[in-house]
């Protein structure tokens, strides 16, 4: 009886050995999700930085299926119950594109778990890491049919600002090396909580320089680039920051991109643009969408366009690697018929 005992298999190092087996296939699961997130950012024309993913490294599965507390396992089911094996991280500019992408992804993906450990450390009276964390899954309704495939997974995501971001590696590098001497740590999390205080603060400026940039273009006029017939991608940022004055900024290659839009349009000046929107009920556009995130400046003026040219904007050219996605929303963005 004894013998069999200690001859039973240790459920953790079965767990690894499967996961073992497993990772190859599910990071393959995490570069989809990374995908898919990426393509809803873009659609939403929420600005970023990055998007990444990658998944739980075997040995690090292996460290965290063998914790235990007061020498219970910590996790009875480590396969199950380890809900980071696919890890996605979104790395913004702003503290306020935080919470648009963490809306965006509430909105697309059932949410099982979200903390904002950013909030968390403030209600606590300190400064340390921030970061918002999501565990997601895949909503049985209305999925892409190409990632239809990714039902039932789930992907722990976190979001944060590139303050933020460069504020964890750090702190995660110094402290992995284990370099410090006993003597200093209390020295070292004093200057790491500084640095986080600071960090906070040049997140505080970097909103309000974006704030006071958005409302200072009101007023200019601006003129496209005399020789290039599309308007200039800085001019139609601050345009467009001028007109959707509540939206954020998009990722600078999309102004580019959705200037060559307008000039398959034929609409080549800030001028006519005006016109257009002048001319339109955008309001009820912004109802009829009912954004459950901040939508950007550039998705904003997506959906006029394709309000106003229908069809034909769903068929120019800059427009062919998503004719499906806006013939979707072209139903949704018109007003119905009476």
């Amino acid at each position: 009886m004894s013998d069999a005992l200690e001859q039973a298999p240790d459920p953790v190092h079965q767990a690894v050995q499967r996961y073992a087996q497993m990772q190859p296939e599910i990071q393959l699961v995490a570069d989809q999700f990374v995908a898919m997130v990426t393509e809803m950012l873009d659609d939403a024309g929420i600005n970023y930085v990055s998007v990444t993913g990658r998944a739980k490294s075997v040995a690090s599965f292996a460290g965290k299926a063998a914790r235990t507390v007061d020498g219970v396992p910590l996790y009875a089911d480590p396969l199950n119950d380890i809900t980071d094996q696919i890890g996605v991280r979104v790395v913004t500019y702003l503290q306020g594109d935080v919470a648009a992408v963490a809306d965006l992804l509430s909105g697309e993906f059932s949410v099982l778990d979200d903390r904002d450990l950013g909030q968390e450390t403030a209600l606590a009276g300190r400064w340390g890491y921030a970061s918002r964390h999501l565990l997601v899954t895949l909503a049985d309704e209305d999925v892409d049919p190409a990632y239809a495939h990714l039902r039932g997974r789930s992907a722990s995501v976190q979001v944060r600002t590139i303050l933020q971001h460069a504020w964890a590696e750090f702190e995660h590098d110094v402290r992995y090396k284990g370099s410090v001497p006993a003597a200093d740590v209390s020295e070292l999390d004093r200057r790491f909580t500084l640095a986080a205080g600071l960090l906070e603060l040049a997140d505080r400026e970097f909103t309000a320089i974006r704030d006071r940039l958005q409302a200072g273009v009101a007023g200019q006029d601006l003129e496209a680039v005399d020789d290039d017939p599309r308007i200039s991608g800085p001019d139609l940022a601050a345009f467009l920051s001028a007109h959707f004055q509540d939206a954020g900024w998009s990722r600078t290659d999309h102004y580019s991109w959705i200037s060559g839009l307008l000039l398959e349009l034929g609409i080549t000046s800030l001028d006519e643009l005006a016109g257009l929107l002048g001319s339109i009920d955008v309001q009820g556009i912004n109802e009829r969408m009912g954004y459950r995130y901040p939508a950007g400046a550039v998705r904003r003026l997506d959906d006029v366009l394709l309000a106003v040219f229908g069809p034909r904007y769903i068929g120019l050219h800059g427009n062919s690697h998503r004719v499906e996605s806006l013939t979707a929303r072209l139903e949704k963005v018109r007003p119905a018929q009476a």
